[in-house]
């Protein structure tokens, strides 16, 4: 997290004082997004996410720490390739509506929200890994039992995922783009396959 705030707020002016230029981000859009409309109520799942994560952490922490563990693991290793990806390769994004064609309380909630974070270190999507995260943990967790409540998981997980792009905080690119990266630490930290055993043993 200081790490995130620190590309976000420092590393443009760190990065001009090194170099004498400014930081270029690379937009990132697809021609999908522009198909996607911008829909309000989906602040309801994309704020839902904070408490999505932070439960996860509390609720296994306190009653299943082998999957606190593997979670924590999942996250470090997701979180730091994502750092360094916008390190190597700045991004943004242009999505978010001049005007809203709407006026409630959620629309103005979102002008709000625009103003305080930034449209940038958007490709991979760490709303998305973040909220994998949780539901990898909620799948392999021996004290969350039961088909409707694993199923609540992964509703959320989609409701939150597809959330971010039609509250145009994400390009569909941004989502995708997570996609592998948690697949293949997935298998590292969930689903241990043997060449990954046979490292830890060594």
């Amino acid at each position: 997290g200081l790490v995130f705030m620190t590309l976000e707020q420092f590393w443009p002016h760190i990065y001009q004082a090194i170099t004498g230029n400014e930081l270029i981000y690379q937009e990132v859009v697809s021609k999908l997004d522009a198909y996607i409309p911008f829909c309000e109520w989906f602040v309801l799942p994309y704020m839902f996410w904070f408490v999505y994560l932070v439960g996860m952490h509390l609720y296994t922490l306190l009653y299943d720490v082998e999957a606190f563990k593997k979670m924590m693991r999942f996250i470090i290793i997701t979180y730091t390739v994502t750092i360094i990806i916008y390190l190597i390769f700045p991004t943004c994004q242009n999505l978010r509506p001049a005007a809203f064609e709407r006026d409630n309380f959620l629309t103005r909630f979102m002008a709000g929200f625009y103003e305080f974070d930034t449209n940038t270190n958007v490709c991979p999507s760490i709303h998305v890994i973040g909220t994998l995260a949780v539901l990898f943990t909620a799948l392999h967790s021996k004290s969350i039992r039961g088909f409707w409540i694993k199923f609540a998981f992964a509703a959320a997980a989609l409701l939150i995922c597809a959330s971010t792009v039609f509250l145009k905080q994400h390009s569909i690119i941004d989502v995708l783009a997570a996609l592998p990266i948690c697949a293949v630490t997935y298998v590292v930290c969930f689903k241990e396959c043997c060449f990954v055993k046979k490292i830890k043993e060594c």
